[in-house]
């Protein structure tokens, strides 16, 4: 009522101020700033529109030179930048920044009100780079905030403000950049300007807020658990200052479930897991349908029940994400920033479903879907070879479903072009070996057999033809290949480690398959064979078995550092070799040159069993 009183008041002043009374740009002035209060509190867009139109009545009343242009040129662009921020016009946000600068120049060194200025400009420059992403935008808003507040000496009612702002510019530009002193220096300030919002404080909330989600930003980068620890205990204290209804709470419980989350993935403990899908389903709740942000509620939640279920695995979980993942991409359409990481997202729970309950639809639309993905990973995106593997994982797992070979070439080529964007060092380089070996060595195995069911079908010298050296080791390449990127990922792996054991049982097995191959059982009239022969396959095998095991190994009997060469010296002199070319020379013929023969079976684990890895 005092608001409408107020602009009652405004109007009758102004109407006593005709055109050309002197006093004419204060009563519209004095209106405007009537207006303006009263849609601070009311959030009428009309009050908002007359207010502007009423200081630009103001302004041209006010030419250059006048005392009180800087005045109305300060206020004309906060009423512009409001009306941006509830409508989204460019206009207005652009000419709240003219008008913020043409305010500045008014206001040199020494005016008392050039603090306003410096700030204000700021704040819209800002809001400009949200928009735009120019980063000279940014640059100029964190150099004005820093000189206003150096005019905001200790004590002055506005320089928590100040502080705030100059961290939100700061954690903008360390999001942007990733120089770790901006997001430093952005916590510093978001702790001094809490300090300056005592309990009870009315904008307490927001520094709980701000800097809450400036110590979850330093904690993924630097994994330091306090600091998560901390940024929790102020999101819980931000979502108490927060009553059902406040405009704020939805953010508030998002960003408390997406710490929450995180600490689940640090520490396991389930509990973090519970409160972070409770505090989604309140968020979503909050985000009703028509919401521009609902999507991100939906994808949130989702994302907390997949976790769930790999915890749990409670089946409802995995079938309500997919559900709520379907809805986000649909909010989510073509040409939306946030499109790709729901397609990602979706194929991940059509994966788990599928993996799970074996529903071929989930497959094909985890694979459907990835192909949308990867074509959004242009050439040179970060992320592109995490789709192009996650592509060929999934026609592998159709290749081994259906025994198309189109999908596991098709899968060989896309982890080769992982591979090639994951060069030595990358983090990602590991599972990129890892998965393109074991495609090869599927194709190895498929053409293996084809190859050898066809020679046994056919009769005589079509059989003679399918079983001939070049055509049975045409694909011996392929598992050569898989056996040395094998070896590779075993170097990247720290022994004693389950991945690392199960890494050497695959090399060990595929170099046992190669070493088969190379061997074919002579036929019951052949001779023996010579003692050389039997010499020379047992090296081979020795040495293919090393190569399975570290470079540098103690020898357990001589307690001797051996490097490769020595490792083999080592056996081939021991006594164990020595039984076992006798074994081999004095054996049925039939048998000496079979890998599966107990003889070699024994041979592989003598070996491994000479020699220990150090520490």
């Amino acid at each position: 009522m005092a608001s409408t009183d107020g602009v009652a008041c405004r109007r009758a002043e102004l109407r006593c101020c005709r055109i050309g009374h002197s006093g004419r740009d204060v009563a519209l002035s004095k209106l405007a700033e009537a207006l303006y209060d009263r849609f601070q509190k009311e959030r009428k867009t009309d009050d908002l529109n007359e207010a502007i139109a009423s200081h630009r009545a103001a302004l041209e009343l006010r030419p250059p030179g006048n005392k009180k242009r800087s005045s109305s040129l300060s206020k004309l662009a906060i009423c512009q930048s409001d009306r941006y921020g509830r409508q989204g016009a460019v206009d207005d946000l652009e000419e709240a920044v003219t008008l913020g600068r043409a305010a500045l120049d008014l206001r040199p060194p020494g005016h008392p009100n050039r603090y306003v200025s410096l700030y204000n400009l700021a704040c819209d420059l800002r809001t400009r780079f949200g928009k735009q992403a120019d980063m000279h935008d940014l640059e100029e808003a964190i150099e004005l905030h820093r000189t206003a507040l150096g005019l905001h000496l200790s004590g002055h009612p506005d320089r928590s403000s100040s502080f705030l702002e100059l961290a939100l510019c700061l954690s903008t530009r360390y999001h942007n950049q990733g120089v770790v002193a901006d997001l430093e220096e952005a916590v510093t300030l978001g702790h001094a300007a809490l300090d300056l919002r005592p309990p009870g404080h009315p904008d307490r909330g927001i520094s709980l807020n701000s800097l809450a989600c400036d110590l979850r930003r330093k904690f993924e980068k630097q994994a330091d658990m306090r600091d998560l620890e901390e940024a929790i205990e102020l999101h819980r204290a931000t979502l108490a200052l927060l009553p059902t209804g406040h405009r704020l709470r939805l953010s508030s419980l998002q960003d408390l479930a997406l710490c929450l989350s995180i600490r689940y993935d640090s520490q396991g403990v389930v509990a973090d897991l519970e409160e972070a899908v409770t505090l989604g389903r309140a968020a979503l709740e909050l985000h009703p349908l028509g919401h521009p942000d609902r999507s991100i509620s939906l994808t949130n939640l989702a994302c907390d029940l997949r976790r769930r279920f790999e915890k749990q695995a409670d089946i409802p979980d995995l079938v309500e994400a997919i559900q709520l993942h379907h809805v986000a991409l649909e909010l989510r359409p073509s040409g939306h920033p946030l499109r790709l990481s729901s397609l990602q997202y979706l194929v991940l729970c059509l994966r788990d479903r599928y993996i799970n309950l074996g529903v071929a639809a989930d497959l094909e639309e985890a694979i459907t879907l990835g192909r949308a993905a990867l074509g959004l990973h242009s050439s040179g995106h970060p992320d592109r070879g995490t789709s192009l593997n996650s592509l060929a994982c999934d026609l592998r797992r159709r290749f081994q479903q259906q025994a198309d070979m189109r999908d596991l070439e098709e899968a060989i080529e896309l982890q080769r072009a992982a591979l090639a964007l994951h060069p030595p060092g990358h983090p990602l380089r590991l599972p990129s070996l890892q998965n393109l070996a074991r495609s090869l060595s599927d194709r190895y195995t498929n053409q293996r057999v084809v190859a050898n069911f066809c020679g046994t079908a056919l009769p005589g010298r079509a059989a003679r033809a399918v079983r001939s050296t070049g055509q049975l080791d045409r694909y011996t390449a392929d598992l050569d290949e898989a056996i040395a990127l094998e070896r590779d990922a075993l170097r990247l792996l720290t022994p004693g480690d389950r991945s690392y054991d199960r890494s050497r049982r695959r090399l060990t097995a595929r170099l046992q398959v190669k070493m088969r191959s190379q061997v074919v059982a002579p036929p019951s009239n052949a001779s023996p064979s010579t003692n050389s022969d039997i010499k020379r396959v047992i090296r081979n095998v020795a040495f293919e078995t090393l190569q399975t095991m570290p470079t540098r190994l103690l020898h357990t009997q001589t307690g001797i550092l051996c490097n490769r060469d020595a490792q083999l010296s080592q056996f081939m002199n021991s006594e164990h070799y020595d039984q076992l070319v006798s074994s081999c020379a004095t054996c049925d013929p039939s048998q000496q040159m079979r890998l599966d023969h107990p003889y070699w079976c024994l041979d592989i684990l003598s070996v491994r069993h000479a020699f220990s890895p150090l520490g």
